[in-house]
């Protein structure tokens, strides 16, 4: 079983992750969703932390040795770098989505030097808005960015294109293609719902899979 199967499995059974075809979920943005994403269910389920940290603790041994600080978005994420961060040894804080606006004014939470070598931590990546505002941040702070690892992505084109952009990569655990062909196998779905999902996740402005035979 490969990394990215095991977490699909493990979001999936605690439903961190699930998928709802015929009733979409409505995001903030307005756009109908088939999947429904909380991360923070697995701070919860022990097992699946324990999967999830190892996880992105490997994820980050193998593409950004030398790293020497984990960095995160306020606020979901927080936990798990900190967890990641003990298991690996490293310092780790946090960037707040502005500066606060009393006390020291800190937008970066945590010590960081300039030219430190910087791993971003994100729980879900969509289409990449958040995180890359994080990346700016450190590297307007002088900050070395090596790039990011997170639990989740969506793949979706728009996230890919903003990521280029920014010149920074990501590797998540796992991944929308990997979880819809999961919860087909599994019988979270049926498996003519997959070509559906695969529509949303490549153009979510499109609303046509919604109410098609399956």
């Amino acid at each position: 079983m490969t990394l990215s199967n095991l977490i699909a499995k493990d979001l999936l059974k605690i439903k961190a992750v699930f998928f709802r075809p015929e009733e979409p979920f409505t995001w903030a943005s307005g756009i109908k969703s088939p999947v429904y994403c909380d991360n923070r269910l697995t701070l919860t389920a022990p097992e699946v932390r324990a999967d999830v940290e190892n996880g992105l603790k490997s994820l980050i041994e193998e593409y950004y040795r030398g790293a020497e600080v984990l960095m995160v978005t306020s606020t979901a994420g927080i936990a798990h770098a900190a967890i990641t961060a003990h298991l690996m040894g490293l310092p780790m804080g946090y960037v707040r989505g502005g500066a606060k606006d009393h006390g020291r004014q800190n937008r970066i939470e945590g010590k960081l030097l300039p030219g430190q070598k910087v791993v971003v931590v994100e729980d879900l990546i969509s289409t990449g808005g958040s995180v890359i505002e994080v990346v700016d941040a450190l590297r307007d702070a002088g900050a070395e960015v090596l790039g990011i690892v997170s639990i989740f992505t969506y793949g979706m084109q728009k996230g890919l294109d903003r990521l280029a952009q920014a010149n920074v990569k990501n590797h998540s655990l796992t991944n929308f293609d990997e979880i819809a062909a999961v919860a087909a196998e599994e019988g979270y779905i049926a498996a003519e719902d997959v070509k559906r999902l695969i529509r949303f996740r490549n153009n979510p402005s499109d609303e046509s899979w919604i109410g098609e035979a399956k």
